[in-house]
C-alpha cells in the first residue's frame, strides 16, 4: 500500500518537474531546448534522493537499499549535469561523471555491514 503512494507521488513529482524544466525555458534560462532533457534528469535524480531517505528506516526484504537509491539519484544527476556542461565545455562532462563515479566508489569501499 505505502509502495503504491510512493508511484503515485513520483508520477507527481515526475509532471511538477517536467513544468518546471518548462518554466525555465521559457523564461530563457535554459537557452536551447535540447537542454530541457538534461535538467529533467536532474531534477528526477534529487527527488531519487529525496525518496532514498524516506526509504532510510523501513526497507522491506527485496527491495532496493536506500545506498542503491542513493546511488542512483547521484548517477541521474551526473548525467543530466554531464549532459548539461556537455553543451559549453565537454572536459567539464567528463570532470563531473568521474567525481560521482569516484564518490561512489569510495562510498562504497566504506560502507560497513
Amino acid at each position: 500500500m505505502a509502495e503504491s503512494r510512493r508511484e503515485t507521488l513520483s508520477a507527481g513529482v515526475f509532471l511538477i518537474i517536467i513544468v518546471v524544466a518548462i518554466i525555465l525555458y521559457t523564461a530563457q534560462i535554459i537557452t536551447d531546448w535540447l537542454l530541457i532533457f538534461p535538467v529533467i534528469l536532474v531534477l528526477s535524480g534529487c527527488w531519487t534522493l529525496v525518496l532514498a531517505s524516506m526509504r532510510v528506516g523501513n526497507t522491506q526484504k527485496y527491495e532496493r537499499s536506500a545506498f542503491s537509491t542513493i546511488g542512483l539519484g547521484l548517477i541521474l544527476i551526473a548525467a543530466g549535469g554531464a549532459w548539461y556542461f556537455f553543451a559549453f565545455e565537454p572536459l567539464y562532462s567528463l570532470a563531473l561523471i568521474l567525481l560521482v563515479f569516484g564518490a561512489l566508489a569510495i562510498a562504497a569501499a566504506l560502507k560497513r555491514k
